[in-house]
């Protein structure tokens, strides 16, 4: 009996090496060619894989409908073999857990498509998810490999520079670096600031320039040039929405040194009027021109060195700084030192009531040229806006 046993154990290896042999010849026949999916040649040894225990399917994952993709290697047999449903037909070239792990447990990742970086590309560079960039006056956030941008209308665009400058428009538009990276909305509320004129103001009567009708208008005029230091440059309100104390601090100073011959040259101080003329006045948050001219008519202002402009302009103890009081005898003086102590001279400097001109161009040319420069306020329609220019020059 034990002979007979041996006889059979042998026959099966016999026969088993016999077909690990076939085996090999055909590969050698096909050198280099992987399984397709239908043929049937080797039978045998793929049903021979079944004894194997590695983990293939578990590893690699498994695909519920046919996918050729969803293969690995069978490293016993230097083959490859298939993770996906189609290996539920008869004779398969599956791998040797698939029945185990893909048709009976269910437990396996679903079958996704490969795995690329997430994030976003800008200009050669890449940037993670959630990353946030700014261009000029909008912010975009890399979400899902896309570019999310809020769409702000900015206070810079170079489109429309670029427009502008291939006119011929009579002047140059530029970048200007300090209003890059604001919207528009925000250049109204901190750029701007004057409050709409009063009725009252409106309705004042219109002085013409004295200046004969013939007399020819030059083309080309600059204050400066026929007042030289007597003329000041503007300030910068940075995001102080005070125009309306600027403008009126700068059109005075220049009106007073000119009318007094240079005798009185100072620049005044718009600070002093944005911190101390509170009537209706809202400060860096608006103002009236109207009271403006009242309060440098009626109270006066020192110079802009003896009251500077305050470097935080939102901060809670810019109160008034310094007031006038009368003398009795139609002078006023300054109640208390300059705010600046290296300025000593805290002079107060009025002027005579303000008077309004002509909306006609060549009436507007004629007073610039006669008694120096204005004060406007433009009237935006579309959007409400009143905002005034600290100098209008003919040039």
């Amino acid at each position: 009996m034990w002979t007979g046993y041996k006889i059979l154990i042998l026959s099966y290896l016999t026969t088993e090496i016999w077909m690990e042999r076939q085996y090999l010849s055909q590969r050698e026949v096909h050198r280099g060619a992987n399984f397709t999916r239908n043929h049937t040649i080797l039978e045998g040894t793929r049903f021979k894989r079944a004894i194997f225990t590695g983990q293939y399917c578990r590893s690699f994952g498994c695909c519920e409908d046919r996918d050729d993709a969803c293969v690995t290697q069978f490293y016993e047999t230097n083959a490859l073999c298939y993770c996906d449903k189609f290996c539920e037909r008869e004779n398969s070239d599956c791998c040797p857990d698939y029945k185990s792990f893909c048709r009976e447990k269910k437990e396996w990742p679903p079958h996704t498509k490969p795995w690329y970086p997430e994030g976003c590309h800008r200009d050669g560079q890449r940037y993670e998810e959630g990353s946030v960039i700014k261009e000029n006056c909008n912010s975009c956030t890399c979400s899902g490999q896309q570019w999310k941008c809020s769409q702000h209308v900015c206070l810079v665009q170079p489109g429309l520079i670029e427009h502008v400058n291939k006119g011929d428009y009579g002047w140059t538009a530029q970048n200007y670096s300090q209003f890059w990276g604001m919207t528009l909305e925000e250049g109204f509320k901190y750029r701007l600031g004057t409050m709409p004129p009063s009725p009252l103001l409106l309705s004042m009567n219109e002085v013409a320039a004295s200046l004969p009708e013939t007399t020819d208008l030059p083309e080309f005029f600059i204050a400066s040039y026929k007042w030289p230091g007597w003329t000041h440059g503007p300030l910068d309100q940075k995001n102080c929405a005070a125009s309306w104390a600027f403008s009126t601090a700068s059109v005075a100073a220049d009106r007073i040194a000119i009318q007094s011959k240079g005798r009185y040259t100072a620049n005044l101080s718009p600070q002093n009027l944005i911190s101390c003329c509170g009537k209706n006045h809202y400060g860096c948050n608006s103002g009236s021109i109207d009271r403006a001219w009242w309060y440098l008519r009626k109270r006066g202002l020192v110079s802009h060195a003896c009251y500077p402009l305050f470097k935080d302009q939102n901060a809670t103890n810019n109160g008034c700084a310094m007031t006038s009081r009368s003398d009795g005898r139609g002078k006023r003086h300054a109640t208390k030192p300059c705010p600046n102590s290296i300025e000593k001279s805290n002079r107060i400097y009025q002027c005579s009531p303000p008077y309004r001109v002509s909306s006609n161009e060549t009436e507007i040319m004629k007073e610039i040229m006669q008694n120096g420069p204005v004060q406007v306020v433009f009237f935006h329609i579309e959007e409400y806006i009143l905002f005034t220019v600290l100098r209008i020059e003919k040039s």
